[in-house]
């Protein structure tokens, strides 16, 4: 970054882009973080709020408004606003009108933001990013979706726990599209250096069987739908997973994340936004690398590119 101060700009200040606001504050990952929302009350009361907890954190600002020039200057942005997904939704319902709101906002901070990395939030965030980047013409690696963190992070908790390690010790990707048609990458998972395939339980612990694959899978799958059915949004663990993502590009940490971008190169990818395990720095997303796959998985993920392509041919994408 050249020694100056960075600048994280967030577009909406709903539940995800407060949340990643409050988690960037907390660990300290820019300078300035800025909140860009149509609605100014709303917005003016977020940074009110997150302003009075400065003390406690990192050296930093938060600054808010409804006018786009407070993104002027970004580093990176994080694109939050889009429809609110409700009970029973599929991400993939959400499209439209998440499209829409994505042609109305982007053009106008690329204008004040132009060298900024963005990261796409909202759902559905790999058709919204695919959209997103014919709308701008950035080049993938600028303008690229958080993809399949989250799904990654739900996966290794689960495992984490079935297995009785600490969530840190596992290493397991969710590839394809961040929703219904995601793929667990089993055959390449591990636990302390360990492949999950050949993991022996630890006393007291059940086997990693077929079964206990089958349920992880489904709970990482639908664990969007039972938060929102609870709650009504998902905002704790996004707001982590996109800062996380924010840190690897501020920090030009050539990190490995499963983020969601065209897989130029891949055949039967190529023309579809979605998740595979990416080196992320300050130049945005990377080198795509290239996970040895199990037929099984290798078919999964050539699906899940079908179940996005034909989503996006629904809005001429």
């Amino acid at each position: 970054m050249d020694g100056r101060p960075t600048k994280l700009a967030i577009i909406g200040a709903g539940a995800v882009g407060t949340a990643i606001a409050y988690s960037a504050l907390i660990r300290g990952v820019a300078r300035t973080v800025a909140l860009l929302d149509i609605k100014a009350a709303k917005v003016t009361a977020e940074v009110l709020d997150l302003s009075h907890g400065l003390e406690f954190v990192p050296r930093a600002d938060i600054i808010g408004s409804n006018d786009v020039s407070v993104c002027a200057d970004a580093d990176v942005v994080v694109f939050t606003a889009g429809a609110k997904q409700k009970p029973g939704q599929s991400r993939l319902e959400l499209a439209e009108a998440t499209i829409g709101l994505t042609r109305a906002i982007l053009p106008d901070v690329l204008e004040v933001a132009p060298n900024a990395i963005y990261l796409m939030v909202t759902n559905p965030v790999d058709v919204v990013t695919h959209a997103a980047q014919k709308i701008t013409g950035l080049p993938p690696n600028q303008l690229f979706g958080s993809g399949t963190v989250l799904d990654s992070s739900r996966l290794r908790f689960l495992v984490a726990q079935h297995c009785g390690v600490a969530v840190q010790s596992v290493h397991s990707y969710v590839v394809g599209e961040h929703g219904d048609s995601e793929i667990p990458l089993w055959s390449s998972a591990t636990i302390g250096g360990v492949p999950l395939t050949s993991w022996t339980p630890l006393p007291g612990r059940r086997e990693m069987d077929a079964v206990a694959r089958e349920r992880i899978r489904d709970e990482v799958v639908h664990a969007a739908y039972a938060i929102i059915e609870g709650k009504g949004a998902t905002n704790y663990a996004i707001g982590l997973a996109a800062t996380r993502i924010v840190e690897a590009v501020l920090n030009d940490e050539h990190r490995v994340l499963p983020v969601s971008t065209v897989a130029s190169g891949f055949p039967g990818l190529d023309d579809v936004c979605l998740s595979l395990p990416t080196v992320v720095d300050r130049g945005g997303a990377q080198t795509r690398l290239e996970v040895p796959l199990s037929p099984d998985e290798e078919a999964g993920l050539l699906a899940s590119a079908e179940t996005l392509r034909r989503m996006q041919a629904r809005f001429g994408l």
